[in-house]
């Protein structure tokens, strides 16, 4: 990190504002020979985080724009080094241009991420902060972005690093009783240690169990349309993303294939699927479609059944929803087209009315009647979402693990104090169980990046985006 890198932080669009990036220890001379403030001496003789008002110029010298600077300077910096923005007009050809005379200043293109890399390695950031910025850029609903933003504030950090210290005490406890015996030290008794690694364990089971929740906020919940053919999935998931997406016709068998999109619908980021309508067929290209139907239909977290309420229900109507029924997944039962009809008895055939099979309740979240095509209904159903996957108490914002490598570290180090404790209630001598609790300890220190490996670090800032 002995260089100095460059980067445009605004997407290559036109904008009202466009943002050029340094840090390096080069970047306070880099941003005099490109900046000359209106009025006063140049940008290294000036205060911190103040913006002035000044021309930038290109490499051959030519002012290219009137833009805002400032400056900040090591150990006071988001990377920690030196660092300047240039706070411009968001022409691309004018940042672009600004940006060459950065590198003829001296500068080098940033990599991906490596602003943000360069804030972790000067200990600016740790590593589940470094996760929550790229989190936060790509959080798609308002509780995403709480929670991104109470991880960057340290929410998960701290309650990682509470049980790290905490099993660090012991370590350092027993350390001390065995290398100075003749100090007045408290002997290590087995009822603290087995109280402190029960007590540490339930902590740790208790965050890995966040994972879920953690995981669908980010990504997203699959959420799998199914219904017979011409049943109103299609219309209902064109209502859904508020644009006409899937083709939606008269006739049975229209869609052959999954069509997926993604929608915050609920305060819950959706990745809906409309899939092929589910029936017995000959046609070799529909069949191939209502397998792929069966598999997301198996492979989702919520199942919206849709029956078409205004045609009687039929017993392929009822084999779908035991088919729903059997993955075992939430699922919200549908009468759709209500439009076209004042009675519904559709709902009767998941509450046990007109002859209906009642067992089918056992995962059923909600039956909601509603027609994709005037809207109405579509609310009820936004509510039973929302019920489905509430956001995260305010308390809680920030401390769910969110990714499969929080998850996995998690893991290893409950695991390691499982077998610490099973070691220690089968007699074994404490120096066997601290071996435990080290091995989780390590764990931990990966999870927050106290412990550093540059495989894991690698695949973080490959999330990035340049500038960032």
């Amino acid at each position: 990190m002995n260089d100095t890198i460059a980067a445009i932080a605004t997407p290559p669009l036109p904008s009202a504002v466009g943002i050029l990036r340094l840090s390096g220890p080069g970047a306070l001379a880099a941003v005099d020979r490109v900046f000359a403030p209106f009025r006063g001496g140049p940008m290294s003789g000036r205060p911190e985080r103040v913006l002035v008002y000044g021309a930038l110029h290109d490499r051959e010298g030519a002012v290219i724009d009137r833009c805002l600077c400032t400056v900040s300077r090591a150990p006071r910096s988001y990377t920690g080094e030196d660092a300047a923005e240039l706070q411009c007009h968001g022409s691309p050809a004018a940042l672009a241009l600004g940006l060459e005379a950065l590198f003829a200043a001296g500068a080098r293109q940033a990599l991906p991420g490596e602003f943000t890399r360069r804030a972790f390695l000067n200990g600016k950031l740790d590593l589940t902060r470094t996760e929550a910025v790229a989190d936060l850029i790509h959080a798609e609903t308002p509780a995403a972005v709480r929670q991104a933003a109470g991880q960057l504030g340290g929410a998960l950090a701290r309650a990682a690093d509470g049980v790290y210290d905490r099993l660090a005490g012991l370590c350092a406890h027993f350390h001390a009783v065995l290398d100075y015996p003749d100090e007045d030290i408290a002997p290590f008794e087995a009822e603290e240690l087995s109280a402190a690694l029960s007590a540490a364990a339930a902590e740790l089971d208790k965050l890995a169990a966040t994972y879920e929740r953690g995981r669908l906020l980010n990504e997203g919940v699959p959420c799998a349309i199914v219904g017979r053919p011409n049943a109103g999935k299609s219309t209902l998931f064109n209502a859904l993303l508020g644009r006409e997406r899937a083709i939606v016709a008269d006739i049975p068998g229209t869609t052959r294939d999954t069509v997926e999109e993604r929608v915050n619908f609920g305060g819950t980021l959706l990745r809906l699927i409309d899939t092929a309508g589910l029936r017995d067929t000959e046609d070799a290209v529909e069949r191939l479609g209502v397998e792929r139907s069966r598999a997301a239909m198996e492979g989702s977290e919520l199942i919206l059944a849709v029956v078409d309420s205004s045609a009687p229900v039929t017993p392929e109507d009822i084999a779908l929803l035991r088919a729903v029924e059997r993955t075992g997944k939430p699922w919200i039962f549908i009468a759709a087209k209500k439009d076209l009809v004042k009675n519904s008895r559709a709902v009767g055939c998941v509450t046990g009315g007109d002859g209906g099979p009642a067992a089918l309740k056992s995962t059923l979240a909600a039956s909601v009647e509603l027609s994709a095509k005037t809207g109405e209904g579509l609310d009820k159903l936004e509510a039973a979402v929302a019920a489905l996957f509430p956001e995260p108490p305010a308390g809680q914002a920030g401390a769910l693990l969110t990714n499969a490598r929080q998850a996995e570290a998690a893991n290893r180090a409950l695991e390691a104090l499982r077998r610490g404790a099973e070691a220690l209630q089968a007699g074994m001598p404490p120096d066997a169980v601290v071996a435990d609790v080290e091995e989780a300890m390590s764990a931990l220190g990966e999870l927050t990046g106290r412990t550093v490996r540059e495989d894991v670090t690698a695949r973080i800032f490959e999330r990035f985006c340049v500038g960032k």
